[in-house]
């Protein structure tokens, strides 16, 4: 299962392929939307990423996973007695019925779950097309006005109708490694990219890390991936798939993340998110989404599984 556990072995976060020792992580580098845009500029181009803390108003996201949440109720993903905005996972139930959605959760990009799950997986996809998430989330004007500052494209800035409204069920199969131009081939490699955690996400809680300077990594593979694309006789279009015979069937870089550190010599940058905070990333980046297995404590110390959300959110 590809993604990081994120139950501590011996103290160290580990993935599916060892422990995450402290030679392994290290901090991704926050950064505040007041700093002068040229040193953030800096940033980017230096880590291929930019952690932005407190960019979108943190009423504006909870209200948002607020409507997410309330549309998923009836599926009963949520623990009775508890509030949408919350996102307390009904433990009574299985993962397997509530399936993560978008690339690299099913095989050569299909309908992710099976019969039992497919009420969730129904509401989830309609959820993308709601003017709460859509309009309110997606075009929010903190966020445009900050990548046409941030880009320079100022009145030129186009959000790429492409986003996925992602959730991650404690115990579900999150996406691997990957950076986002292997879904993205039919454009130029020119966009940046917003993944914009929906709601509080702790340093276990299932939120993105990076592979520090991954850039590099993802655009070697890439170049890669091009020329044994020609020498297959592939056509423009097959070159072009996320899911061609050069790649795994999910799209997907590796299933071991650990393993894919140390054979490119890199560590993986981690996090907590609070609602607000944006990262921008380029198009190859490279990153995966850890796996929730965090949960907290009410007053009576009785464990509740929180549900991680977000979304990605391309703009050119």
């Amino acid at each position: 299962m590809p993604g990081i556990l994120t139950q501590p072995i011996n103290g160290h976060l580990a993935v599916n392929d060892g422990p995450l020792n402290s030679d392994s992580v290290s901090l991704l580098r926050p950064s505040l939307p007041s700093e002068p845009i040229e040193e953030l500029r800096k940033r980017y181009n230096e880590d291929g990423m930019l952690l932005v803390r407190g960019l979108i108003p943190r009423e504006d996201i909870m209200r948002t996973r607020t409507f997410y949440f309330s549309m998923m109720a009836p599926t009963g993903v949520l623990k009775d007695g508890t509030k949408p905005s919350q996102g307390i996972f009904n433990d009574k139930r299985s993962p397997d019925d509530f399936p993560g959605i978008g690339s690299g959760v099913a095989g050569m990009n299909g309908r992710p779950g099976g019969e039992s799950a497919a009420e969730f997986v129904d509401l989830a996809i309609a959820a993308h097309y709601k003017s709460e998430y859509t309009e309110n989330l997606c075009k929010h004007p903190m966020l445009l006005d900050f990548v046409a500052r941030f880009t320079g494209w100022n009145e030129n800035t186009l959000g790429l109708k492409r986003s996925l409204l992602r959730n991650n069920i404690p115990g579900t199969t999150p996406i691997g490694v990957h950076y986002d131009q292997i879904f993205l081939r039919h454009g130029e490699p020119t966009s940046l990219t917003a993944w914009v955690p929906i709601g509080d996400v702790s340093l276990m809680g299932g939120g993105l890390i990076y592979l520090e300077d991954g850039e590099k990594v993802g655009l070697q593979l890439e170049k890669e991936f091009t020329r044994k694309s020609k020498e297959a006789g592939f056509t423009p279009e097959e070159a072009k798939s996320a899911f061609n015979n050069n790649m795994l069937s999910s799209g997907l870089l590796s299933e071991c993340p650990a393993e894919f550190a140390r054979k490119h010599h890199r560590r993986w940058l981690v996090s907590n998110y609070e609602a607000g905070d944006v990262v921008f990333h380029k198009p190859h980046a490279v990153k995966i989404h850890t796996e929730a297995y965090v949960f907290e404590y009410t007053d009576f110390d009785l464990p509740r599984f929180m549900l991680r959300l977000s979304t990605t959110t391309p703009t050119t």
